[in-house]
This record gives structure tokens, C-alpha cells and sequence, in this order.
């Protein structure tokens, strides 16, 4: 005789449709969230433009209202169903999901000329939904985990640059001081080494000297493999990483926001918290 499985409460159920995919009902509010953000971005940078502002201020204003709201029932929503808050509310899309929101609230007691410079700054906050996106991409965690595994070996080799930049700066110095060419100090030739080794060169400080112009090729051309290296290394991370992955689906944790657990998982793998079926 079969044991039938408990019933879902209210708030198993809401958990399910908005930290999770796999289901019908989830995928539909992930799509409608998703074109919510790609419109309130659209929104933010039509206000900016003069003309457009000034033809449809109104139906710009009252579509920014709709999607706040929508925003604000989604960050109610995503507190109360999980069972601990405050690791969404202080997690890094808890934060987001907040500034990206109370703007348009700040905006109805924020109100005068003195506060309008103010206003149109803190209306620059809603470009955070935008981060928002990422997590309706599923390639982003897998970059994000490579950049964390990487960042040793980017640090030392951005430690490298430095010290490099530093001694090429000092032989610019040593070289073209004296040629009237805007090396006067060693700081500035170690800005003048930063900028031509990351092949930028805005031309406000060039070498005049042969040796100087010869180093200075030598640098140009040193840049362009120097700037593929941590592409590299995290592309390596990146590979490494989708090969010993595991079938994963899209169920989140309620206890902890937990996520990419494995298709047969009853349990969570991070805390132990028994998963919603």
C-alpha cells in the first residue's frame, strides 16, 4: 500500500512558480517577468530622449507605474515564500530587485525644484533591473562559477600587468624625459604604459625618440596577447566546469534559495532541507 504524498501548501506552491521552470505555470511567469524587465529598460531609456519624453510622458509615467507594481507584488511574493527571508532580502538579487523597484515610490515625496536633479538620479536606479536578466540565463551561473574559481590566477596575472606597467612606465621615463613629450613624471609613463599596453592610446603623451617609439611598438603588440590571457583562463574554467556537470534542473531550495540540483534530489545539497516534489 502506496503512501500518498503530502499536499502542497499555498506557499510550497508559490515557491514553486516563481524560483522554479520546470513547471507550465513557472516558465509563463518567468516569460511574463522577463518581457516586464526588457520593457521597463526600454521605458528608462526613452525618458531620456527630449522629444519622446515630451510627446508621451504620460503613457511612459503610467507604464513605469504598472511594472513597479508588478515588481513590488514579485519582491512580496518572493519574501513571504520562502522560509527564511532574509536570505533573498539580502542576497545580490534581493538587493537589486529593491533598488530597482523603489524609485518610482521615492519619486511621490521627493517633489520640488530643489529635488528634481535628485529625482532624475535616483530614476537612473531602475537601469538595475536590467541585472535582473541574468538570472533567466542559465549560461550566467556557469560564467559566474568560473570567475570565481579563476580569480587566483587572474589576480596574480593582473598583479603581473601591474608590475609590468610600472617597469615599462620607468623605462618611458628614463628614455623621453627631457623630450618635451609629456613624459614628466613616472606615474604619468606608468598611465601612458597602461593605456597603449591595453591598446586604447588616447595620443596625449607619445614618444618622440626612436628607442621610445620602438619600446612603444613593442608594447602595442605585447597588449594584444596580454588581453587574451584571462579570456583564456576563464573560457579553460568554463569548459572544465561543463564537463563534469551533472543533469540539473531548475528547483530551488525554500530553506536556503539553493539552486541546480540534481533531477533525482530529494534533499537539498547545501543545507539538507527537503526539497518540494
Amino acid at each position: 500500500m502506496t503512501s500518498k504524498k503530502p499536499e502542497k501548501n499555498w506557499r510550497d506552491k508559490l515557491h514553486e512558480i516563481i524560483y522554479e521552470a520546470d513547471t507550465p505555470v513557472g516558465r509563463w511567469f518567468d516569460l511574463i517577468l522577463l518581457v516586464a524587465i526588457i520593457a521597463s529598460i526600454l521605458f528608462v531609456m526613452l525618458e531620456s530622449v527630449e522629444y519622446v519624453d515630451s510627446r508621451y510622458h504620460d503613457f511612459l509615467d503610467s507604464a513605469e507605474w504598472v511594472i513597479t507594481i508588478l515588481f513590488s507584488f514579485e519582491y512580496v511574493a518572493r519574501i513571504v515564500s520562502i522560509k527564511r527571508p532574509s536570505k533573498y532580502i539580502f542576497s545580490f538579487y534581493g538587493i537589486i530587485d529593491l533598488l530597482s523597484t523603489i524609485p518610482k515610490y521615492l519619486s511621490l515625496f521627493l517633489v520640488g525644484s530643489q529635488s528634481l536633479v535628485a529625482l532624475r538620479a535616483l530614476r537612473l536606479l531602475r537601469v538595475f533591473r536590467i541585472l535582473k536578466l541574468a538570472r533567466y540565463m542559465g549560461e550566467s551561473t556557469n560564467f559566474i562559477r568560473a570567475l570565481r574559481v579563476s580569480r587566483a590566477r587572474i589576480s596574480v596575472f593582473l598583479f603581473f600587468v601591474l608590475i609590468l606597467c610600472i617597469i615599462l612606465g620607468t623605462v618611458m621615463y628614463l628614455v623621453e624625459s627631457g623630450q618635451n613629450t609629456g613624459f614628466t613624471s613616472i606615474p604619468r609613463s606608468v598611465y601612458w604604459a597602461i593605456v597603449t599596453l591595453t591598446t586604447v592610446g588616447y595620443g596625449d603623451i607619445a614618444p618622440a625618440t626612436a628607442l621610445g617609439q620602438f619600446i612603444a611598438s613593442m608594447i602595442m603588440i605585447l597588449g594584444y596577447s596580454i588581453i587574451a590571457i584571462p579570456t583564456g583562463i576563464v573560457g579553460a574554467e568554463m569548459t572544465r566546469s561543463q564537463r563534469k556537470e551533472l543533469h540539473t534542473n531548475t528547483q530551488s531550495c525554500s530553506h536556503c534559495l539553493a539552486t541546480n540540483h540534481r533531477d533525482n534530489a530529494d534533499y537539498c545539497y547545501n543545507c539538507g532541507n527537503k526539497l518540494n516534489d
